[in-house]
């Protein structure tokens, strides 16, 4: 029999190449829900975000074309660069102390035990409480005449009678640190924990026989095999912190005589107060450009390469 009489039917066998685009499209697909739900819900609203910082625009009538004449207004506007600078000393403060408290409790809780995992729930419990209502809730402890906190400091001995906190600026501030302290550590205590449970045993075991203090655990081991866990924790609660608004308009609502008002809560005035569309989008913009550029630094800073210089 010939050659071609032994040969069988003609089968294709695709090319790597081929392989690799067919890969490719399924992958597309795959990912072609998420795409539309971030061009329909971010990517079109920064667009119209940034169109809309060009212009003058009113909530009702026509909007006028005024180019950069939005951005340069906002270089001599005080209060937006008061309420900026008060934003950044927020976010300093709330990252120091959340950060601190969670990992405070990751490290309590990343045992095992019915115990720990009782505490892992408490500790967890205000996460799953909308922000506004914590807001309220910690509103409402804090009244002076309705509320459970004057009462209580009277009662101890702190006071010689009913304060108002929210009456002046250092307490009332330091009142909404706890309240978010409260509200988000267990979140962070998640991400941390996740950190520390992935550290082998045998790491701590082998530096505790070698005779190395709490501390030099916690300095020299623990704290760089979690660096990638911390690193998201950091940046979460940075980007959170540079946009608080529900807790500063709900408790204090920008008072005690403005001196809470956070850049957020004056992009909101500017936009749905005085009704400048257009000069609360270039706000908009400023923010979102500083939040990118503390995004990049920490993520230099954070990452491998960084770690090693």
């Amino acid at each position: 029999m010939t050659d071609s009489l032994m040969a069988g039917p003609e089968t294709h066998v695709p090319t790597p190449r081929r392989r690799r685009r067919h890969a490719q499209w399924n992958g597309l697909l795959f990912v072609l829900p998420a795409l539309l739900l971030v061009t329909v819900f971010f990517i079109v609203p920064l667009g119209m975000a940034a169109w809309m910082s060009l212009h003058k625009w009113p909530l009702m009538g026509i909007p006028r074309w005024v180019g950069f004449d939005n951005y340069e207004r906002l270089l001599s506007d005080k209060s937006f660069w008061s309420s900026l600078w008060f934003t950044i000393e927020y976010t300093v403060v709330i990252t120091i102390g959340l950060l601190g408290v969670a990992m405070a409790l990751a490290l309590i809780v990343q045992g095992q035990g019915k115990a720990i995992a009782i505490y892992r729930s408490i500790y967890f419990l205000p996460v799953v409480t909308g922000f506004a209502s914590a807001a309220l809730l910690w509103s409402w402890l804090s009244n002076v005449d309705t509320g459970l906190f004057s009462p209580l400091a009277q009662d101890i001995g702190l006071t010689e009678g009913r304060v108002n906190i929210l009456a002046s600026f250092t307490p009332a501030f330091w009142s909404v640190i706890a309240m978010v302290i409260w509200k988000m550590a267990g979140f962070y205590m998640v991400i941390l924990m996740s950190g520390l449970q992935a550290i082998p045993t045998d790491y701590i075991e082998a530096a505790r026989i070698d005779g190395a203090k709490w501390s030099q655990r916690f300095r020299f081991i623990i704290m760089p095999l979690i660096r990638k866990p911390f690193a998201l924790a950091l940046i979460l609660c940075i980007s959170g912190s540079m946009l608080a608004f529900d807790q500063f308009y709900i408790i204090l609502s920008g008072g005690p005589r403005n001196s809470t008002i956070t850049a957020v809560y004056k992009i909101f005035n500017e936009s749905f107060i005085s009704f400048r569309l257009g000069y609360g989008a270039a706000l908009s913009m400023v923010l979102l450009l500083i939040l990118l550029v503390l995004s990049v630094i920490q993520l230099a800073f954070l990452s491998d390469r960084g770690a090693k210089k």
